[in-house]
């Protein structure tokens, strides 16, 4: 099943994104079933959330797999809603 990761970080956290960065990144090249992710942007074109897509047996194992995320450890998301997600257009 595929998941939609919907994260909104907390207010004023840039500096906390910028920081754990890195370790994000490599994080989620290392985990397989990742479909799509990228940043949210505001009106100034930085970065305030994320989106992700990624590919797990249930909305459990995908909880359990968005804990371990280098930003949701830092205490970067004020909110993340994970919903199950179905492709139709799109490669």
């Amino acid at each position: 099943m595929l998941f939609a990761f919907i994260c909104t970080d907390r207010p004023d956290a840039l500096e906390i994104r910028m920081a754990n960065r890195p370790a994000h990144l490599d994080w989620l090249n290392s985990t397989p079933g990742v479909y799509i992710a990228g940043p949210l942007l505001d009106e100034g074109q930085k970065p305030c959330g994320s989106i992700l897509v990624v590919e797990h047996e249930s909305l459990d194992a995908a909880r359990q797999w968005g804990a371990q995320d280098p930003y949701a450890q830092a205490g970067l998301f004020q909110t993340v809603s994970i919903r199950e997600w179905k492709k139709v257009i799109g490669q």
